[in-house]
This record gives structure tokens, C-alpha cells and sequence, in this order.
């Protein structure tokens, strides 16, 4: 059995190769021609698996280190009987300490008191729930969008869209990109936005208008991005009028990492019965990586806004993608995973 990794997946190489013959490529190197006599593919978002990639294949599953299945034709693999697994929930902890990271960051900087704010989550998975409630802990009144949860577990715990728009001091977007997501922060949708409001948008480029973005104006009180639309060629204007701008890695902690390796390592063992690798997870380099407890009970703003850009100093991302914007990929692939912080 071959299986194509893609090389950028950390802590997974050596793992497979007393049990299947194992090929690593750039993601650019994964084309139709390769994948051609592959019998799985260890991909992340890079990878564009359709009809062009796939028709013709000896493809039978597709692990992909990432929250999201967007790059997946989910419709041809289902009639092709292609099995495919995402790792969900991977980089959730990165992505909450990514958020307060820029909530505080762009507050402390912008001389914005925080009491009493807040916060507008649209999107309510993993990721967005781990976001809630770190936000609660620290005492944000938190507003949840969430259509497709308010449909199955009942309204009572959400709100709608325009309500919370209208309601909100900072909202943070946490969706998938599908049909009912593409384009959604519009010109209508920031119309509705408080003056002042902070946008975060750390889900998917497609997910923004970057044209009704960028002729906001000064309504926002701050942009804080961390996907762009066409990556790696990111728009050159909205990367200058943000507040904070970074080469989607909200997710790149070393937690999430092993995390996202494990889940694909599983799923693809588990399909090929490779019994040895069932709770395989990577052994952690160097130093004993855990998560860093955070205590902001007593604590000042101020203290607290120093206990997390201490523990992710987040415009240090910001200053490295800012200053090398045409480095998109390069900045991804050679980034030096962060430790989680975690608040309690």
C-alpha cells in the first residue's frame, strides 16, 4: 500500500514506514500524476482533492491534518467511495490563544478598556466554543450565531446574526467555509456593526468580503486578520490597514500540532488495521511541552493583558508577516510553533 504525506506535516515522518511504502512531496508536488498509484494521501488545505487530482486514482482515503474539509470534494469522494477524515478540534487552543492574544493586544495599544465588553462569536465548533469560554472566564458577556446549532439543541442559548452585530464590542468569526458562509461579513453585515467594534476573522479568507473590508473606512475600531483570501497572494491593501495582520497561523501551537498528527496518524491506521499505531501520538521534542496555566483571578486588565502577550507575543507574528508579506508560505512553513496558554 503507498501513501503520499505531504512534508510540511510535522512529527509524522518515520511513522508509517514499517507498514507502507511512504512518499513525501510539497504540497505543489501533489498533482494527478503522483497521486496516480497512491492508496492514501496525508494532505493539509494546500491540497486541492477533486476530480482533477483524484479521477483515474487507486485513492482510498484522505487524512487531513486540518479542521476544515473545504480543499475536499466532499460530493465526488462520497461517489467515488473515498473515505475522508479531518482532524477536529486540533487547533482550537491555538486559535483561543490567538484571539486573546489580539483582544488584549490591540486594546492595551488602542488604550481600550475592556470591562464590561462584548463579544460577538460567529461560529460555534470546537473552536469557537473554546473561545466562549476562555472569554467568559475572563469576564466578557459572550453572544453566540450558530444556525446550524440553534436548529438541533434549540435557540435558547443563541442568537441571530444581526442581533449580535448590533450588540457587539469585538466579533470574532470561527465558521467553515461553505455556501451559506462564502462572502458572509459583507457590506450589509459591517453596516451593522457597532461604530468602534473590533473584527477578528481567524476561519477562512472567503468568509470576508475584502472590498466591502477595506471601504469601512474608520467605522471598525480595529481589523485584526489572521485568513485571506487567494493565499498565499494576500491582498497588499487590507494587509496594510489592519491592526494586526498574520499568515494564517492562528492555529500553529505545538499542542495543536501533535494534536493534528495524532488524529491523522489514527485515522489512516485504523483504516489499514495498523494496529501498533491506534493511540499513536508524537513524542514531544525536547522540553516537556504542557500547556501553560494562566490564573487571572485578582488580576488587573493590565496584568492580564501581560500574562498573554508574555506567553504570545502575537505582533511579533504580526511584524514578520508585515514586513515579508510575498513570504506567505515560507512564514508558515518555518514557524516555530507556539506553547498554549491556558486559562483557568
Amino acid at each position: 500500500m503507498k501513501l503520499i504525506v505531504d512534508k510540511a506535516i510535522p512529527f509524522i515522518e518515520g511513522v508509517f514506514e514499517p507498514y507502507l511504502d511512504v512518499e513525501y512531496a510539497d504540497s505543489a508536488a501533489i498533482n494527478d500524476a503522483t497521486v496516480k498509484d497512491a492508496d492514501a494521501l496525508a494532505i493539509r488545505t494546500r491540497t486541492r482533492c477533486d476530480a482533477a487530482l483524484l479521477e483515474g486514482s487507486s485513492v482510498k482515503i484522505i487524512a487531513t491534518a486540518t479542521i476544515g474539509t473545504d480543499h475536499i470534494d466532499l460530493d465526488y469522494c462520497t461517489r467515488k467511495g473515498i473515505f475522508v477524515q479531518n482532524a477536529a478540534g486540533c487547533n482550537a487552543g491555538g486559535v483561543m490563544n490567538y484571539v486573546l492574544s489580539a483582544i488584549y493586544g490591540v486594546a492595551s495599544r488602542k488604550r481600550v478598556r475592556l470591562a464590561g465588553t462584548t463579544v460577538g462569536i460567529i461560529g460555534v465548533g470546537n473552536v469557537g466554543s473554546r473561545v466562549a469560554r476562555a472569554l467568559q472566564v475572563l469576564g466578557f458577556k459572550v453572544l453566540l450565531c450558530d444556525p446550524p446549532r440553534a436548529a438541533a439543541e434549540g435557540p435558547s442559548q443563541f442568537c441571530e446574526l444581526d442581533t449580535l452585530l448590533r450588540n457587539s464590542d469585538i466579533v470574532t468569526m470561527h465558521v467553515p467555509l461553505n455556501s451559506t458562509t462564502k462572502n458572509m461579513a459583507d457590506a450589509r453585515f459591517f453596516s451593522k456593526m457597532k461604530l468602534g467594534a473590533f473584527f477578528i476573522n481567524a476561519a477562512r479568507g472567503e468568509v470576508v468580503n475584502e472590498r466591502d473590508l477595506l471601504n469601512t473606512g474608520d467605522k471598525l475600531g480595529a481589523i485584526i486578520l489572521d485568513t485571506w483570501r487567494n493565499e498565499p497572494r494576500v491582498n497588499l491593501e487590507l494587509v496594510k490597514k489592519a491592526d494586526i495582520a498574520t499568515p494564517h497561523i492562528a492555529g500553529y501551537s505545538y499542542q495543536g500540532k501533535l494534536l493534528g498528527t495524532s488524529m491523522t496518524v489514527r485515522s489512516l491506521a485504523r483504516y489499514f488495521g495498523i494496529k501498533q499505531l491506534y493511540d499513536f501520538f508524537p513524542t514531544p521534542e525536547g522540553e516537556l511541552r504542557d500547556a501553560v496555566k494562566l490564573d487571572p483571578r485578582g488580576k488587573s486588565e493590565g496584568q492580564i493583558a501581560s500574562m498573554i502577550q508574555y506567553n504570545y507575543p502575537i505582533f511579533t507574528d504580526d511584524f514578520m508577516f508585515r514586513t515579508n508579506p510575498d513570504e506567505f508560505e515560507s512564514l508558515r512553513e518555518h514557524y516555530r510553533y507556539r506553547r498554549e496558554f491556558f486559562i483557568y
